[in-house]
């Protein structure tokens, strides 16, 4: 299991980390090790794998300079691919997950525009164009072989995802979306781990301060 090595891990390391990266790692791993014990609740360990994620990455910004979910996510996984020298994340994309990839980025029901026009705040052609236009962006990544675009563009699809589950607009473990939670959830109980490893391997680095700081 991947939490029980890491956790293994971070006792022994985490007196040398910033305190702000020890809480991200631990935060992250309690979220990890909850997700790791729900692989019969597939809407369960999905919620938990977001969260892990959450965890690791977001950072307490000035509202005035916050960026969009997107933006942030793209300039984490820019961080962490430059730092992932095994190209772990790499791996990832092209090799074990390419093909449920490509799945999730041709699912009309990931895709955020959609459900602004199945509630009225865009028209079916504009809908259409956005969601023709950004396979044509992902496609482009796809052959140049650029992760961080190609992943960026994923966890948009999965954060539409995050947003059904969070939200109540979707049914616990319900028919009509298990082909998408199935593969999101592979895709993130694979990501996830990556992702705080590679933290835990360069403990200098600028990770920034975690939100809802422990107070006193």
């Amino acid at each position: 299991m991947d939490f029980e090595r890491l956790k293994a891990r971070h006792r022994a390391e985490r007196d040398h980390y910033p305190p702000n990266l020890t809480l991200r790692v631990h935060r992250a791993l309690s979220w990890l090790d909850r997700a790791e014990q729900l692989t019969a609740d597939l809407d369960g360990q999905f919620i938990f794998l977001w969260i892990a994620f959450n965890a690791a990455y977001a950072t307490e910004i000035d509202e005035r300079y916050r960026l969009s979910e997107q933006e942030t996510f793209r300039n984490f996984l820019q961080k962490l691919i430059d730092l992932d020298t095994g190209e772990r994340i790499a791996e990832l994309v092209w090799t074990e997950f390419p093909n449920s990839i490509r799945v999730l980025l041709d699912n009309q029901y990931v895709f955020q525009d959609f459900w602004n026009f199945r509630n009225g705040s865009l028209d079916e052609d504009e809908w259409q164009r956005r969601f023709a236009a950004a396979k044509h962006v992902a496609n482009l990544a796809l052959g140049r072989h650029d992760t961080v675009t190609v992943l960026s563009v994923v966890l948009s699809r999965i954060y539409t995802l995050r947003n059904q589950l969070i939200h109540g607009g979707a049914t616990w473990s319900g028919r009509v979306n298990r082909d998408q939670i199935r593969d999101c959830t592979r895709l993130m109980a694979k990501l996830v781990p990556v992702v705080i490893e590679t933290m835990m391997d360069h403990p200098q680095t600028l990770w920034g301060e975690a939100c809802y700081p422990v107070a006193d």
